[in-house]
């Protein structure tokens, strides 16, 4: 994190400095980017699965609303600055307060897990004693205490169904969201309702976000996610199936709520079937794959309305999808790995 804040916080300030277009891309794709990678979703979610067992999701979920808080605020406080100060301070000052708020604390504060002070997952504090595993003592799972290689991992029925189903959920964040607002507009509703409907799914987005930690806490992750697909689903179909305004909104109220699930769940998942140890080495494939999904949506929803002339097919193949997640998401099991002969038991 120490190292992304910086890569960014430099990134931020060169950027107000940049005067031709592919200067701007250089550092975007280098410094900005980077930064990005090593400060934000992924290393967070990671080092919270390692810190939390018990109170993992409302832990996630605690942290996801920092997302959903900047998906509301940044454009209303940047749209102030730029009037304020001009685009090239706002980056210098995005830069600065990225290098303050964030180098700084990381450098001070942050730790892979418990472990390196000296303490246990949930904060757990009694002794650990003979007759009483380690594991028992943590309310770790046998999961928790396997490493996994790349090699492994990729080599597992569970890794892909899971690359699947939330790359199907990575489909509507990053690509359904981009045309939600055309879709409502070629619908025959005013830019009003559609920047409404845009509000609608972030407002429910975020304030769902504490209440699926708190499910995931309490249902076994496949049943949470597969409740969580079919809100998704049940609400295009809202939308596809009847176009009133009420439909409209009633079905992207309850997309929203599926969609502040996904942020949560899909972290959890991994850390549910993959335990603490290798949690870093399976997300970061696993992004790989389920990010690949969400930048191959964008297009195809865009090459299927320049096709057809309509959303409606791509909407209907997206809703389909998500129920064919929700159906596959009962089917995941944890997997077994295989150790040499000599080595150790299947665990």
């Amino acid at each position: 994190m120490t190292a992304g804040a910086l890569f960014a916080g430099v990134g931020f300030i060169a950027l107000s400095q940049v005067s031709a277009f592919w200067q701007f891309l250089l550092v975007r794709w280098t410094c900005v980017a980077f930064g990005g990678v090593f400060m934000c979703q992924l290393v967070v979610s990671v080092t919270i699965s390692r810190w939390f067992v018990r109170q993992r999701g409302r832990a996630i979920a605690t942290a996801s609303l920092g997302q959903g808080l900047s998906k509301v605020l940044i454009p209303i406080v940047t749209a102030a600055l730029f009037i304020w100060v001009g685009w090239r301070a706002t980056w210098a000052i995005f830069g600065v307060i990225t290098l303050v708020l964030v180098l700084i604390p990381a450098a001070l504060l942050m730790r892979r897990g418990p472990e390196e002070m000296g303490l246990k997952p949930d904060g757990v504090d009694e002794p650990e004693v003979e007759s009483q595993p380690y594991s028992k003592a943590t309310h770790l799972t046998e999961r928790d205490t396997v490493r996994w290689s790349h090699r492994e991992i990729v080599r597992t029925r569970t890794f892909w169904l899971i690359c699947f189903m939330y790359g199907m959920a990575n489909v509507g964040i990053a690509s359904l969201n981009l045309h939600v607002f055309a879709y409502v507009t070629d619908s025959g509703f005013t830019t009003i309702v559609a920047a409404t409907t845009l509000t609608i799914i972030a407002s429910t987005q975020l304030g769902s976000t504490l209440i699926w930690g708190l499910i995931s806490e309490r249902i076994d992750i496949r049943h949470s996610s597969m409740v969580m697909f079919l809100v998704q689903a049940t609400g295009l179909v809202l939308v596809i199936g009847f176009g009133q305004l009420l439909e409209v909104y009633t079905g992207f109220f309850l997309y929203g709520i599926g969609l502040g699930g996904s942020f949560v769940l899909q972290e959890l998942i991994w850390a549910t079937y993959f335990g603490r140890l290798s949690l870093g080495t399976v997300r970061g494939l696993g992004i790989l794959v389920t990010y690949a999904f969400g930048a191959a949506g964008a297009p195809f929803f865009g090459f299927v309305h320049d096709v057809t002339g309509s959303y409606q097919s791509s909407f209907i193949a997206f809703a389909v999808a998500l129920v064919l997640a929700a159906l596959l998401s009962l089917t995941v099991r944890a997997p077994q790995k295989s150790f040499a002969p000599g080595v150790g038991s299947s665990s």
